[in-house]
């Protein structure tokens, strides 16, 4: 489109933009990262969300010594340790279990993965346990 300007020379106006090569091409970079990136992100919320079963195993383990120090024995009963009688962790990620509460063994207590969350996924750590010895499993996971 040919344009006069003051001094009556016409003039071209240029068309600006990008073209569809360049446009392809940033789609394709933006595809490229978030293919790096999408396991990362995946990788850091599973283990963020592992916090979920440390804090309820610590937390029932800490009820248990508390129910010794009372009743010179250890329990499998969540409300026998003042706990609700839910077994469910906090954030709904994983089930606990009172394995096993006697005075010889001591007490485990296991954390296992719910079916059909992101948890159950986490390859390895689906199920951690902690002693009351203090040993916990698997140990990568913690």
């Amino acid at each position: 489109m040919k344009l006069k300007n003051n001094t009556g020379f016409s003039t071209m106006k240029k068309n600006t933009g990008f073209t569809l090569i360049e446009l392809m091409i940033v789609v394709a970079i933006i595809g490229i990262m978030s293919a790096i990136a999408y396991p990362s992100y995946t990788s850091y919320m599973k283990k963020s969300a592992r916090a979920d079963a440390k804090v309820g195993l610590v937390k029932l383990a800490d009820k248990q010594e508390r129910y010794y120090l009372k009743n010179d024995s250890y329990t499998t009963s969540f409300a026998s340790t003042g706990l609700n009688t839910s077994s469910v962790s906090q954030e709904g990620y994983y089930n606990f279990t009172i394995t096993s509460a006697d005075l010889v063994n001591g007490f485990l207590l296991t954390a296992t993965a719910v079916a059909g969350k992101s948890q159950a996924n986490d390859t390895g750590c689906t199920v951690m346990t902690l002693s009351s010895t203090g040993v916990k499993l698997p140990s990568d996971c913690w």
